[in-house]
C-alpha cells in the first residue's frame, strides 16, 4: 500500500504541486484588491492540501490538531520542516559523493563486472530519487499549511479595515488618538516620577543661611555661594507641588507676582523668634557659666620644689643668673671715644 501510494505520489507530483507554487506566486502579486488575491492564493492551498489528504500524505497529527485546535500543532509542524529540510541537505551531499565515487569506480571496474554494477547504480539512484520526492511533498506540505494559516489572519485584517473604512474612519481615528494619549499621560505620570530623582537639589537662599547661623548649624567661615531664587507658583501647584518638566520649571519662574508675597504669617513669625531669643538666652547662660568656672578662680594647685625641677629648668635659671652679672655691652666700654 505504501510502495503504491508513493509510486502515483511519484508519477503525479509534477502536476499536484502547481497549486502550491500557483498560490505562493499568486500571494506575492502587488494589487489594490488585496482580499481578492488572498481569497485565490487560499483556493489553490486548499485544493493542494485536499489532494494530499487525498492520498493519505498529510500526517494525521496535522488533521487532528486542525481540528481540535491544539497548541501544540504548530511545534510539531515546525519540527517536521527542519527534519525534512535536513533529511533533503543529506541525499544531496550523498548525490554529490556517489557521482564522485562513480567516475573513479568506472575507471578501475573491469569491463565484465560494469553492467551488474551500473544496475546497482541506477536501483540506488531511483531509491535516493523516491526518497528525495517524498521527503519534498512533506516539507511542501507544511509550508502550505503555514501560509495557509498567515493568508487567513492576512484576510481577516483586511476585512477589518474595510469594514472600518465603510463606516467611517472617525472612529478609528478616535481609538488611534485615545491610544496615544493615554501612552502620553503615562509618559508623562512617570517622568514627573523620575524627575523627584533626578533633578538637582534647589540652593539655599540667603535668609536660609542666616537662619543657619543664628541656630547653630553653619559658622560665617564657610563658603557658601547664595542665589536668590523667588518661591514658584503657578503651574507648581497643578502636579502635587513638584514641577514635572524644565517648560513648566522655566513658566513658573517667568510668571511670579510683581511684589514680594510673605512666607509665613505674624504668629509664626513671633514664635520663631521667641524660638530663637530662647537659643540665645541659652547659649549666653552657658557661657556665663563657664566664664565663672574659669582657671584663676579655682584652687591654686601646689608648687613644686627646686629639687624637682628638671635640668633644662636649672640651666635656663644659670642663663638668666649670667645674663643678670653681665648686662648687655659692659664689655664695650674702652671701645668708646672717652675710653
Amino acid at each position: 500500500m505504501i510502495r503504491n501510494r508513493r509510486i502515483l505520489a511519484l508519477q503525479i507530483s509534477s502536476v499536484f504541486l502547481v497549486p502550491f507554487y500557483l498560490a505562493e506566486l499568486a500571494e506575492k502579486i502587488l494589487q489594490d484588491d488585496r482580499i481578492q488575491i488572498l481569497k485565490v492564493s487560499q483556493a489553490n492551498l486548499k485544493e493542494f492540501i485536499s489532494f494530499c489528504e487525498a492520498m493519505e500524505l498529510v500526517p494525521e497529527e496535522e488533521l487532528q490538531g486542525s481540528s481540535q485546535g491544539a497548541p501544540n500543532t504548530f511545534i510539531a509542524r515546525y519540527k517536521r520542516q527542519r527534519a525534512a529540510e535536513a533529511k533533503l541537505d543529506e541525499i544531496k551531499e550523498r548525490k554529490e559523493w556517489r557521482s564522485g565515487s562513480t567516475k573513479a569506480s568506472a575507471v578501475s571496474t573491469p569491463v565484465g563486472r560494469k553492467t551488474c554494477w551500473m544496475m546497482m547504480e541506477k536501483k540506488s539512484e531511483s531509491i535516493l530519487f523516491v526518497e528525495a520526492w517524498i521527503t519534498t511533498i512533506s516539507l511542501t506540505i507544511c509550508k502550505a499549511i503555514n501560509l495557509l494559516e498567515i493568508l487567513k489572519e492576512e484576510e481577516m485584517l483586511w476585512a477589518v479595515k474595510e469594514r472600518q473604512l465603510k463606516e467611517g474612519a472617525k472612529a478609528f481615528s478616535q481609538t488611534i488618538l485615545d491610544e496615544h494619549a493615554k501612552k502620553a499621560e503615562n509618559w508623562h505620570r512617570d517622568a514627573a516620577v523620575k524627575a523627584r530623582y533626578t533633578q538637582p537639589a534647589q540652593p539655599i537662599t540667603c535668609a536660609t543661611f542666616a537662619q543657619d547661623l543664628l541656630e547653630g548649624r553653619a559658622k560665617v567661615s564657610q563658603a557658601h555661594d547664595h542665589k536668590h531664587v523667588p518661591m514658584t507658583f503657578g503651574p507648581a501647584s497643578l502636579v502635587g507641588g513638584s514641577l514635572t518638566s524644565e517648560r513648566e520649571r522655566m513658566r513658573a519662574q517667568v510668571f511670579q507676582p510683581g511684589h514680594r508675597l510673605p512666607t509665613m504669617s505674624i504668629e509664626e513669625a513671633r514664635l520663631k523668634e521667641m524660638e530663637i531669643m530662647n537659643i540665645w538666652q541659652e547659649r549666653n547662660a552657658e557661657l556665663m557659666e563657664k566664664a565663672n568656672s574659669a582657671w584663676y578662680r579655682d584652687n591654686p594647685k601646689s608648687k613644686l620644689s627646686e629639687d624637682d625641677d628638671g635640668d633644662d629648668v636649672q640651666k635656663a635659671r644659670a642663663w638668666d643668673d649670667w645674663k643678670d652679672d653681665h648686662p648687655q655691652g659692659a664689655g664695650n666700654k674702652k671701645l668708646t671715644p672717652c675710653g
